[in-house]
């Protein structure tokens, strides 16, 4: 059968210590990212075969890394303090499969956007800014 359930993926945040330890972030329940682009630069001259425009592969954006958490803030505002920090922090996503497939990459925190409505639960969305190349492992 093909595919993967994507219950159990866990979004982990480091403590920048040697050697680093991983943190899970309690309570995602939703997880998105990272979204890799890439820039194109348009090579097309007088002399492209039969007037067909060509392209090369620019500059790589790793993206942004999105995540949905039930909110609790004696568990979750200590992201907070990653406003203050301008240098990325490293974070992973391990996924639920037998080879516990990891995305680690460095990335700053732009977003913490917390909501309790009167008639549901508390929730926040966090969104990170990836700086540099993702490793896969």
């Amino acid at each position: 059968m093909a595919g993967m359930d994507g219950f159990g993926t866990k979004l982990k945040r480091g403590d920048g210590e040697t050697p680093e330890v991983f943190t899970e972030i309690a309570d995602i329940t939703n997880l998105s990212g990272p979204g890799l682009s890439r820039e194109t630069l348009d090579v097309t001259s007088h002399g492209s075969p039969d007037g067909w425009m060509e392209f090369l592969g620019g500059l790589k954006d790793p993206g942004e890394v999105s995540a949905d958490i039930n909110y609790q803030p004696a568990l979750h505002d200590l992201l907070v303090a990653d406003f203050d920090d301008t240098a990325p922090r490293n974070y992973q996503i391990v996924f639920p499969d037998e080879d516990a497939t990891t995305w680690a990459f460095p990335a700053i925190l732009t977003g913490f956007e917390p909501e309790a409505p009167y008639d549901d639960k508390a929730a926040a969305s966090l969104t990170f800014k990836v700086s540099g190349k993702p490793t896969i492992s």
